[in-house]
């Protein structure tokens, strides 16, 4: 039976009764994984309110200073709230944080000097991290190996933390284990909460005065806990991505411990200035009401991206996180096999955008990264990957990262118009 909103999709975008059929029957599978969402939702949404209730947010902190930006109340009121979100001691929220490489970067430079030993445990990191360690057979100046920063990494277990690897490779010159929380562009599941939880656990029974770092990037709300909940030192993120809610207009954030805050700090600016100065920009609203709204925004995201894991499963294709399966980001990862595929994937989805929905996405050459990169984001934010985007690295075998979706109904839509797209080229067939 045809429905007021199949018509509408049939009519002004050529939508077939298939598609959407296929959909709405997947979106049915998926009643208790949304009511689960549903109810984390609830708790993070609360969460965030009880942060700005405690810490007196008023409409004087949507100001900003100029010049110095000494005494800034509402970049205080800021850091304020995120320290009370995240249970950490301190936090630097701050616009000239430019993503969250940026922000990891900071933190990373801030906690470790020449000789000390930064050690992955969650295998290689994000592309982009590499140029900051610095690649053995590419240095880049200024990265962490330039300066003396030992770097090793353990590779995943089956697809979490090895464990008992921990416990054999801490060395003395040890400083920092960090955790990837985030896929990145490997064809795994995200890092669960529960992992990150028992492998601090081992390393502070190794060592107490070791540092966990976490890169959260894609992971904040989508749990009913932090990883700072779970023992973290120092976490980082951009607010471009979950915490800012589509609201943020550029920026990043790294909380934790206070006496670390500090010493990143004199990184993110310079010794002796350190969290002091800095403008805001005007920004101090929208980064405030972007996190009261993210819980909500974050939900209509991991909602989305269960929605394509089970869409695309249907249609034949290998995807993670299984459908079903527990959320620890918002990321869906699909395997087409075929770089066509792949992109047209991509292409649906910018065509699919509020904004640039008539600009074609082509593979181009991204800063930071070794393959050409194809990228959806018709976003009213450039670049950021809460709204509706996907992104692909041209090479095998051809992964498309489907994310993002400030509100479930656009992108549920987004879907719609990528398997419509497919099944228009000849390349997936629905009957």
């Amino acid at each position: 039976m045809s429905s007021v909103y199949q018509e509408y999709l049939q009519k002004e975008f050529g939508i077939s009764e298939a598609v959407h059929d296929l959909v709405i029957d997947a979106e049915a599978s998926l009643r208790n994984q949304f009511d689960e969402a549903d109810r984390i939702c609830e708790v993070c949404q609360v969460k965030v309110l009880k942060a700005f209730q405690e810490n007196r947010v008023n409409d004087t902190h949507f100001g900003w200073n100029t010049g110095y930006g000494y005494d800034d109340a509402g970049r205080a009121a800021v850091e304020r709230v995120y320290a009370s979100v995240f249970g950490t001691e301190a936090a630097l929220v701050r616009p000239n944080i430019v993503n969250g490489t940026h922000a990891i970067a900071t933190a990373m430079f801030g906690m470790l000097k020449p000789s000390d030993e930064l050690l992955y445990i969650t295998g290689t990191p994000y592309d982009t991290l590499l140029n900051v360690i610095g690649k053995q057979e590419d240095d880049f100046v200024g990265s962490l190996r330039d300066y003396g920063v030992l770097y090793r990494e353990v590779p995943l277990l089956d697809g979490d933390i090895d464990f008992d690897a921990i416990r054999r490779e801490g060395g003395d010159k040890t400083k920092v284990v960090a955790m990837q929380r985030s896929t990145g562009y490997d064809f795994r599941p995200a890092i669960p909460l529960e992992s990150i939880r028992r492998a601090i656990q081992i390393i502070k029974e190794i060592d107490s005065k070791l540092l966990v770092f976490i890169d959260n990037c894609y992971g904040e709300f989508v749990d009913l806990y932090e990883p700072t909940d779970c023992g973290a030192d120092v976490m980082a993120g951009s607010l471009i991505k979950n915490p800012g809610g589509g609201l943020a207009l550029s920026g990043g954030y790294i909380v934790g411990r206070s006496d670390l805050i500090d010493r990143i700090s004199y990184r993110l600016t310079c010794p002796g200035i350190g969290a002091e100065c800095g403008l805001t920009y005007g920004m101090n609203r929208q980064v405030l009401q972007g996190l009261f709204l993210a819980p909500k925004v974050v939900n209509s995201a991991v909602k989305a991206a269960m929605l394509a894991g089970v869409i695309f499963s249907r249609l034949g294709y290998e995807v993670i996180p299984k459908e079903y399966s527990k959320r620890s980001d918002i990321i869906q990862a699909i395997r087409f096999g075929d770089p066509d595929k792949m992109v047209a994937f991509c292409q649906a989805i910018q065509s699919a955008s509020p904004i640039d929905s008539y600009v074609t996405p082509i593979p181009w050459d991204m800063p930071g990264y070794d393959d050409q990169v194809v990228m959806a984001a018709g976003n009213f934010v450039q670049g950021s990957s809460i709204e509706l985007s996907a992104d692909a690295p041209l090479r095998e075998p051809y992964i498309a990262y489907f994310q993002g979706g400030l509100t479930y109904e656009h992108a549920k839509f987004g879907l719609i118009k990528s398997v419509q797209k497919l099944v228009s080229q000849g390349l997936i067939d629905v009957r």
